[in-house]
């Protein structure tokens, strides 16, 4: 296949993904620290975390609602895929320059 025809596959690809974040999810169990409630008798409750490095490489967290949890994980999944895309157009426009330099 002709690299530059590869080239603006991949590019269409890139249009499937609007929403990606890189990071992971963590679970975590905690208590309200409220004296008097049940939650420090009873069941832990569960909370949701995004941990991700910011621009600084700084581990940045952020709190995600329970009924979001599989959005985000949707969101890292499709990170994970854009990458792959664009390592794929890294090596063809590898290739469409030394088609170019070759002329």
């Amino acid at each position: 296949m002709n690299p530059v025809k590869k080239r603006n596959d991949l590019l269409n690809k890139l249009a499937q993904f609007p929403e990606f974040v890189r990071g992971s999810i963590t679970s975590v169990c905690s208590t309200c620290n409220r004296a008097r409630c049940i939650c420090s008798k009873k069941s832990h409750l569960m909370a949701y975390r995004l941990n991700y490095k910011d621009s600084q490489q700084k581990t940045r967290s952020v709190y995600v609602k329970k009924d979001q949890v599989s959005r985000m994980r949707k969101m890292i999944d499709n990170y994970v895929r854009l990458k792959k895309l664009i390592d794929n157009l890294v090596e063809v426009n590898i290739e469409v320059f030394k088609e170019e330099s070759r002329q």
